[in-house]
C-alpha cells in the first residue's frame, strides 16, 4: 500500500485529533444521530486536552458532512486549528474513536482500506464505450468514449456482388471504433498507474480492444462478455466480476510480500528489527497484522527516522526530548517519511510473524540487524 496520501499529516507538527465515526445514512433520523455520534467524541477529545480551536474545526467539518446513502464511516485528523485530511471509509468503523496525540491515529484508516488497487473497466460495444477508473488513492475518473465511424455498423447479408463489400465496411468500421476504446482506455490506465483492466461488453469489440492493446497493458487485461450498454441493462454480473478481479490482485500483491519476506529467512522479522530498519531507511515494505486492541509504544524525535524502542537510543542519535507515541503511529510516520509501502495483514494471514511486524528491505548488508557479521 502507497503511502503519499498520507504525507500532508507529517508535514507539519501536532499534537493531531484523529477522529472515527460511523456516518451511515440509513434512518430517516441520520443528521441527529451523527450529531449525537460526534458530541460523545468531541467530549473525549476536550477531556484528553485537545485545543479549542482544532476541535471547532473538525466540528465544522463533521456537523457540515451531508449524509450519503448506506453505510460508511468517516476519518478526519486536525491540527492547530485546521482539518488536514478527511477520508470516507467504505463501512462505519469497528467503534467510534476519538484520539489527540503527538502523531495522527491513522492504522484503522489503513486497515480498513486493505490494500489498493488501481483499476480501470470498460464496457464495449461496436459503437463505442463507457470506461471508468480508480487510482490507488480511491480517485475515480469516467470517460464516455464514442468511436469515430457509426456507417454500416451490422454485418448485412444483401445478397448479391456488393455483399463482400458491405462485410469488410462493417469489419473496418468495428476496428476504427475499437481503436478509439483502445487509445482512450491506456490513456486512463496510464494516468490512474492501473493494475488491472477489465474489458466487458459485446463480444467481438471486446476481443479487438485486448488485441489492440499495447505489449505492456496484455498481462493485465481481463476480457468479459458480462455488462452490456443497453439501457436498463443488469450489470450485477459485471460488478461482481469487477470486485473479484481488484480482489484477486490485491491478494496476489500481498502473497508476493509475504513470499519477499520470507526469502529474507527471518531478517528484518520483529519489532526491534523493523525499527532499526527504519533508521537506516532501509525498508521497502512493511508487514503488519491488524490488531486493534494493539497499544505498544516508541520513542521518536522529530525526523521520521527518529525512531526507537527506548529513549536511550534517541540520545544517543543527539535527540534532545524523545516522545511516546503509539507504536503503529511512529512506524507509518517514518514509512511515509522513508518513501516505504505497508501491507496489512489479518491475524489468520501471517501468525508467527513476530511481533506482528516485519520488513521487506531495500538491500541487506553485514550490518543489518540479524544478519550478523558472515
Amino acid at each position: 500500500m502507497q503511502l503519499s496520501f498520507l504525507r500532508p499529516l507529517y508535514d507539519r507538527p501536532g499534537p493531531w485529533c484523529s477522529v472515527y465515526l460511523d456516518a451511515s445514512a440509513d434512518t430517516h433520523d441520520a443528521h441527529p444521530a451523527l450529531d449525537l455520534r460526534w458530541r460523545a467524541l468531541q467530549g473525549q477529545l476536550i477531556d484528553q486536552g485537545a485545543d479549542e480551536p482544532t476541535v471547532a474545526a473538525l466540528d465544522r467539518v463533521i456537523r457540515g458532512h451531508d449524509p450519503m446513502p448506506g453505510d460508511y464511516g468517516l476519518a478526519a485528523f486536525a491540527t492547530r486549528g485546521q482539518v488536514v485530511l478527511t477520508e470516507f471509509l467504505s463501512a462505519p468503523p469497528l467503534r467510534d474513536l476519538a484520539s489527540y496525540a503527538p502523531l495522527p491515529h491513522v492504522m484503522p484508516l489503513l486497515a480498513q482500506r486493505g490494500e489498493q488497487v488501481a483499476w480501470v473497466r470498460v464496457l464495449a460495444d461496436r459503437t463505442g464505450a463507457d470506461a471508468m477508473a480508480v487510482s490507488a488513492g480511491g480517485v475515480p475518473r469516467r470517460a464516455h468514449i464514442v468511436g469515430r465511424e457509426s456507417f454500416q455498423l451490422r454485418r448485412v447479408q444483401p445478397g448479391g456482388w456488393s455483399q463482400s463489400r458491405y462485410q469488410r465496411a462493417a469489419m473496418e468500421a468495428w476496428h476504427h471504433n475499437a481503436g478509439d476504446v483502445t487509445a482512450a482506455t491506456v490513456e486512463l490506465a496510464e494516468k490512474v498507474g492501473a493494475d488491472v483492466v477489465v474489458v466487458a461488453g459485446d463480444i467481438r469489440a471486446t476481443g479487438m480492444i485486448a488485441a489492440q492493446m499495447p505489449v505492456r497493458w496484455q498481462d493485465l487485461v481481463v476480457r468479459t462478455d458480462a455488462g452490456s450498454r443497453a439501457g436498463g441493462a443488469d450489470q450485477t454480473l459485471l460488478d461482481d466480476l469487477t470486485v473479484q478481479t481488484i480482489a484477486e490482485v490485491a491478494d496476489q500483491r500481498i502473497t508476493a510480500a509475504l513470499d519477499r519476506f520470507g526469502t529474507q529467512e527471518d531478517v528484518g522479522a520483529g519489532l526491534a528489527a523493523v525499527v532499526a530498519a527504519l533508521q537506516r531507511n532501509q525498508v521497502d515494505n512493511m508487514l503488519i497484522v491488524d490488531d486493534p486492541s494493539a497499544n505498544g509504544e516508541l520513542w521518536i524525535g522529530p525526523e521520521p527516522t527518529e525512531i526507537a524502542v527506548d529513549p536511550g537510543q534517541l540520545s544517543a542519535m543527539s535527540v534532545d526530548d524523545p516522545q511516546r507515541v503509539r507504536a503503529d503511529a511512529a512506524l507509518v510516520r517514518a514509512l511515509v517519511g522513508t518513501d516505504a509501502e505497508l501491507t496489512v495483514l489479518g491475524p489468520d494471514e501471517a501468525p508467527e510473524l513476530t511481533d506482528g511486524v516485519g520488513a521487506v528491505l531495500r538491500y541487506v548488508d553485514a550490518s543489518t540487524p540479524g544478519r550478523g557479521n558472515g
